[in-house]
């Protein structure tokens, strides 16, 4: 039994606005095809849609498709995965037949990594996860290559950030570097890829039955997510008023920028996208700086795309199906304040595909670097 999959998908929510073969750019081809000659690694929860894309990049980087291993759960043993024309069968997720693989990839809930990685680790395969067991884990080092890579010498288990974390991180990292930063405020419009294939296979189901004038029920999410705006559905952490989902954000940010007590405020929303995360940031800078040299310390940094002024500003789907973040609409965050002259409280928005630099595109990057 196939498994149809990314090219030939009914589920519109892998492929809409995807540019097939465009993911990345040739440079990061290149670097993914070199980074992995002679070496194996195993997609662990390659069936849903975080380890599709992750298979993506393999093939479109032209890595050899028999270094490259695909397992699941049992219910998806002996299915088959295609590619742009690559296939592979699915086999269940033993540990014994990933630790042939030299590196594995986790895709999977956190309870199931909690349980695979240190054993994987313990037979000498070098682990990227995916999920949150081991983001806050002082001994597990969490990475986003372009900020930090330098934690990954030496690990044989990383933690890959949430992904919301990541994509308001590639912007703020820039701007970090060069000027400080004394507080960041994010505001993110989550897509439904965020919640996993069952969530875009919701969605579609949902606008579908809305545009056929069907009664509007929730269908994945708690609430109906077509044509509709929400709080982010993860739980109110203990003793708090905020979602887990804007803990995570402070709680990561601080701990790869090793500034713990740096002050991070988050709301997290569901928008009805299926795929690629926005989000509106607003920095307090630690010394001033005009908006030209702003701009200049962003388009400066790796895995960032700035649209200036003369540019359409970042969208969903501009930055759908590639490993870049987007950035622009770069300005003081005082919309009466005239834009010249240096400002220390400044704003922007960035848009990146959560399914790839917010998540495949990383864990593959860290794969790679190890």
């Amino acid at each position: 039994m196939t498994l149809h999959t990314i090219t030939n998908s009914s589920t519109i929510g892998l492929t809409y606005g995807v540019r097939p073969g465009r993911r990345m750019t040739d440079a990061q081809r290149a670097w993914l095809g070199e980074r992995m000659r002679g070496r194996s690694v195993a997609i662990v929860g390659g069936t849903g849609a975080v380890g599709l894309e992750t298979l993506a990049l393999f093939v479109e980087a032209g890595v050899d498709a028999s270094s490259v291993h695909v397992f699941a759960s049992e219910r998806s043993a002996g299915r088959e995965i295609e590619i742009d024309g690559v296939r592979w069968t699915v086999g269940a997720t033993d540990p014994g037949e990933i630790a042939s693989c030299d590196a594995a990839i986790l895709a999977l809930d956190a309870a199931l990594s909690r349980e695979l990685a240190p054993r994987l680790v313990e037979r000498g395969v070098l682990v990227v996860d995916h999920s949150s067991a081991f983001r806050m884990d002082p001994a597990t080092p969490l990475v986003i290559p372009e900020i930090n890579g330098s934690d990954l010498a030496g690990a044989r288990l990383v933690a890959s950030p949430n992904c919301t974390t990541t994509i308001a991180m590639m912007p703020a990292d820039a701007i970090r570097r060069e000027f400080g930063l004394e507080s960041m405020g994010v505001v993110s419009y989550q897509a439904a890829s965020g919640a996993g294939l069952a969530a875009l296979e919701g969605l579609e189901r949902e606008c579908r039955a809305a545009l056929a004038d069907d009664e509007p029920a929730a269908g994945f999410f708690p609430v109906p997510a077509a044509f509709n705006v929400f709080p982010h559905e993860s739980a109110i952490a203990p003793g708090s008023r905020s979602s887990g989902e804007e803990v995570k954000i402070a709680r990561e940010s601080r701990r790869m920028w090793k500034e713990d007590s740096l002050a991070v405020e988050a709301t997290c929303v569901r928008v009805p996208v299926f795929r690629t995360h926005t989000v509106a940031l607003r920095l307090v800078l630690r010394s001033g700086a005009t908006i030209a040299e702003i701009e200049g310390a962003v388009r400066a940094m790796e895995g960032v795309e700035l649209l200036d002024s003369s540019s359409p500003a970042p969208t969903s789907l501009g930055a759908t199906g590639r490993c870049v973040v987007l950035a622009g609409r770069v300005k003081p965050a005082d919309p009466t304040a005239e834009a010249d002259g240096e400002h220390r409280v400044v704003s922007l928005v960035a848009a990146g595909d959560q399914l790839l630099k917010g998540s495949a595109w990383n864990g593959v990057q860290i794969a790679a670097s190890m």
